[in-house]
């Protein structure tokens, strides 16, 4: 197992000191982040173009263990860093684009996260990550041969889990199953995103192979005071769990929601409470600071050292 990160030093139950959220975001990218998002009109960026200049950037957004308390992985996701226009969100780039682009970007997506995930390893780090990947985009692309290529060496890769939206399952439950084995032959894992969106039947799921279901944000958001997202997120969670499999919750952006997911025994959680999608390079670097900070003695420790136990009068 790679090492275990405690989300917080202070206090074991306040998930959001973790990462210090968007602080970690150098100002340039807070800035550009938040111009993408609120503009009306976003500029539109090829993939072709994109890839060619090598503008695209493998983002990192942490997936804390809601349980453990401890870092999980990480879903990797796209983001353009144009030369005169910041970093894009997929806003700029995604809508309206042709499949054979979605492949393309795919592809790099795929590869990038193969390979990231070594120098994840190579830093003491033994981390799930996830990408998102279409399943049209999934026939296209020659998955095995290039999981083949470029997996890593290391006998601790615990593979790699590929979201697909529930959405896109529904519409070929029997694709989505043959899909799904191919996939596990090369290490890769299905999760089930969005889910909740796509009004599927139980029954459709129960002969799928999925290691996660994913909460849509939409019903996680509110989740502590509306009564419905909190039925759903806890039939979604309570499914997940027959299934064998783990619950999600992404878009976790309150401390209230945040609570209340655990209570509901939700395995897995993001969001920009806990902490946004970062550069690989900050990711990284967060990663190594939470390692080499310093661990509190035990009193028995300390006892060892010379010194006096904590908590008693000398």
């Amino acid at each position: 197992m790679g090492a275990v990160l405690g989300m917080s030093d202070s206090d074991p139950k306040d998930v959001r000191s973790w990462s210090g959220p968007i602080n970690n975001l150098a100002e340039d990218e807070r800035r550009s982040l938040v111009d993408s998002m609120s503009a009306d009109t976003r500029p539109r960026i090829a993939i072709a173009e994109a890839l060619r200049n090598r503008w695209f950037e493998i983002w990192y957004q942490p997936k804390i263990d809601l349980k453990r308390k401890c870092l999980a992985g990480a879903e990797a996701l796209a983001r353009i860093r144009h030369p005169h226009l910041g970093v894009l969100l997929p806003g700029s780039f995604l809508p309206d684009v042709d499949e054979e682009s979605v492949a393309e970007l795919a592809q790099h997506a795929l590869v990038a996260t193969l390979c990231d995930w070594s120098m994840f390893e190579e830093a003491g780090f033994n981390l799930h990550l996830a990408i998102n990947v279409p399943v049209g985009v999934l026939l296209k692309l020659p998955i095995p041969k290039l999981v083949a290529e470029y997996r890593p060496k290391s006998a601790r890769w615990p593979g790699l889990i590929v979201e697909v939206t529930e959405d896109q399952i529904v519409r070929d439950i029997a694709l989505a199953h043959d899909i799904a084995n191919q996939l596990q032959v090369s290490g890769i894992k299905i999760a089930i995103d969005d889910f909740g969106a796509g009004y599927s039947s139980f029954s459709s799921l129960r002969d799928l192979p999925f290691a996660e279901l994913k909460v849509d944000r939409s019903f996680v958001m509110g989740c502590s005071t509306d009564a419905t997202n909190a039925a759903i997120c806890q039939t979604a969670i309570d499914l997940a769990h027959r299934f064998g499999s783990a619950a999600v919750a992404e878009g976790i952006e309150t401390q209230a929601d945040l609570q209340a997911l655990m209570v509901m025994g939700c395995d897995f959680g993001q969001g920009v409470l806990i902490a946004p999608p970062m550069p690989k390079e900050r990711f990284l670097e967060l990663l190594r600071q939470r390692m080499n900070k310093p661990r509190a003695a035990s009193p028995k420790e300390a006892m060892q050292a010379g010194g006096k136990p904590v908590g008693r009068v000398a």
